[in-house]
């Protein structure tokens, strides 16, 4: 008798261990995908193929012209009445015309960029830029506004005059 009951207790631990084994997730009794064995939320992605990749085909188009800044632009072809022609290359109008604009009283100089060309002024309570444009027999100055069209009152108009008495030949 004492046999037969190390023998069932026996069976019987072999068959806990087993529901134990079972139960527990162990890969001899259970079936299936590893990558769909989770909860939903960590399974992978099914991505159509025409969807994995965004459609690039007009993104980033490069024109075919060359970069264009504004000191390099052409001067307009009829003049304007706040702009004159000077002479010579666009570095030295440049420097010219920041040193007439520096030298004149109640003007302010805010900003200049030397690679747009142009000069960020407040003058007689008026704030326009004034732009150096390369031309092809020198540079064209002119008072516009920061829109690049052409700027109006009498403030820019009196000082493209003081630039054009100062910087004439």
């Amino acid at each position: 008798m004492r046999h037969s009951r190390s023998l069932i207790r026996l069976l019987a631990v072999a068959l806990v261990a087993a529901a134990v084994l079972g139960a527990s997730g162990c890969k001899w009794f259970r079936k299936g995908s590893d990558l769909y064995a989770g909860p939903p939320e960590t399974r992978p992605l099914e991505v159509p193929p025409d969807l994995d990749r965004p459609d690039t085909s007009g993104a980033m188009l490069v024109p075919e012209t060359g970069s264009v800044t504004r000191s390099s632009m052409a001067a307009p072809a009829t003049p304007q009445p706040n702009g004159f022609a000077v002479a010579g290359d666009l570095d030295s109008v440049f420097t010219r015309v920041g040193e007439v604009l520096a030298a004149t009283p109640g003007l302010t100089i805010v900003n200049r960029a030397q690679l747009l060309g142009t000069y960020d002024v407040d003058y007689q309570d008026a704030k326009f830029l004034v732009r150096v444009t390369r031309t092809d027999n020198g540079a064209y100055v002119a008072a516009v506004d920061p829109r690049g069209l052409p700027a109006a009152g009498e403030p820019p108009q009196r000082l493209i005059e003081a630039l054009r008495a100062a910087l004439a030949p």
